[in-house]
């Protein structure tokens, strides 16, 4: 039943199809060359004109006669349908069958048998022109169907010739054949680059949501650690308070052996979701237990860098001093990520690694030089400024990424040391930014 079915609405798209596309007057210019702009659509008014010049000529000597106004008119209305079909294909390609049929006709008192009949060399070709930009705009059965109807006008001009006719409708239909294919041809060919094109920027798309999702992942893993040390802290003050108090209240022990439950409890959700994450990371197992860095490490860091062979210096403004974990491993990530950006993508170049700590916000900045030459092609989609943009947003800070006057690049992230008050996660960043 329901292939009976499916096979029915087939039948039934097949004409609603044709008739959707060979009966509209709406208008469909031709589309713009993807490398040549305008100039096939100068090519063919080119052509357009040197045929007319040629249908003309036949006119006047012997097909239509000299005195006949009429064959001129014809002459002059099938050169228009070509420039019409240029814009509105459909009647243009009417216009013309019907100027082919009504040639025939009126040809045929002065008919050579040294010429074609019932069409000649330069009407067959501007038909052809009429048909070919068909083809281009509409779809293949349709553009069958046009060539189908043209065929059957050359049938019926014979049919109702009163003299003998020669073999003008078997070689124009060959060529009106090679029109129709060519376009059909083109127009698929566009379609499905089209289509690919389309389908690249899906997958930019996709690439860009899984990354996200994958430096988030990253990210959560990384603050596990830190989140569980102080939920285990606050267990284990919690469960000690009431022995440094002499005789402690009943209430007070009730209240911190609640603490201390809430802390187990939340300790023990936080590892069973993250491990679900690191489930999904074969070489979190390896470093889950891990101490998480922060910027003490920040020399070991540099002093790692210059064993690579960049050229390092480094400077800081403002008295250090101890920060809340989350911003002190998120400065340090930017960091080390910059670093390595400068590795692969600035070879040779020179790098500055500034941090200014304030009052209630600290800055990091890496900048490097122009590069020494050309840098490597970098496997895969990079993700590294994604990755410090969401950790910058994360704090509820700034980073901003780009190009220095002098040819290299910049890197500069401003984190907030007072977290009180943070909504729980930022909105997804942009997207469209990819990384270096």
């Amino acid at each position: 039943m329901r292939v009976e079915k499916r096979l029915s609405r087939a039948l039934t798209a097949g004409p609603r199809a044709v008739y959707e596309d060979l009966w509209t007057v709406a208008r469909d210019p031709l589309p713009r060359g993807r490398h040549l702009g305008r100039l096939p659509h100068i090519h063919t008014i080119v052509l357009v004109i040197l045929l007319g010049m040629l249908n003309a000529n036949e006119a006047e000597h012997g097909r239509y006669g000299p005195d006949s106004e009429i064959g001129f008119l014809i002459v002059a209305l099938q050169s228009a349908a070509v420039a019409v079909a240029m814009v509105r294909p459909v009647p243009a390609w009417w216009f013309s069958t019907g100027l082919l049929f009504a040639s025939a006709l009126v040809g045929e008192g002065s008919f050579d048998h040294n010429r074609l009949w019932p069409w000649n060399v330069a009407g067959i070709a501007l038909h052809s022109l009429v048909l070919l930009l068909l083809a281009l705009r509409i779809r293949p059965q349709s553009a069958a169907v046009a060539l189908a109807v043209t065929v059957l006008t050359g049938m019926a001009d014979t049919a109702l010739a009163t003299q003998d006719h020669n073999l003008a409708v078997t070689r124009g239909s060959m060529v009106f054949v090679a029109a129709v294919v060519t376009g059909a041809a083109r127009r698929s060919g566009r379609l499905a680059k089209d289509r690919l094109a389309e389908q690249e920027v899906l997958t930019a798309e996709e690439r860009a949501r899984r990354t996200l999702l994958e430096e988030r992942n990253r990210i959560a893993r990384e603050l596990h650690d830190v989140v569980a040390h102080h939920m285990s802290v606050i267990s284990i003050q919690a469960q000690v308070a009431p022995h440094l108090v002499t005789d402690p209240p009943q209430e007070l022990r009730e209240n911190l052996a609640g603490i201390r439950q809430n802390a187990v409890e939340a300790l023990a959700e936080l590892r069973r979701v993250l491990g679900v994450l690191r489930s999904e990371d074969a070489l979190a197992d390896g470093v889950r237990h891990a101490p998480q860095p922060t910027l003490d490490r920040l020399d070991e860091l540099l002093g790692n860098v210059r064993s690579a062979g960049l050229a390092v210096t480094s400077s800081v403004t403002g008295e250090p001093r101890p920060l809340p974990p989350g911003v002190e491993l998120s400065a340090f990530r930017i960091v080390q990520e910059a670093l390595s950006n400068a590795m692969r993508h600035a070879p040779g170049a020179s790098v500055r690694v500034e941090t200014a700590y304030g009052a209630r916000r600290i800055t990091v900045r890496v900048v490097n030089s122009a590069p020494d030459g050309p840098a490597p092609r970098s496997p895969g989609a990079g993700h590294g400024v994604l990755g410090m943009r969401e950790r910058a947003a994360m704090l509820g800070g700034d980073l901003v990424v780009g190009p220095t006057p002098d040819g290299g690049y910049e890197v500069t992230a401003v984190l907030p040391c007072d977290l009180s008050g943070l909504p729980e996660f930022p909105a997804p960043s942009d997207l469209a930014e990819d990384a270096r």
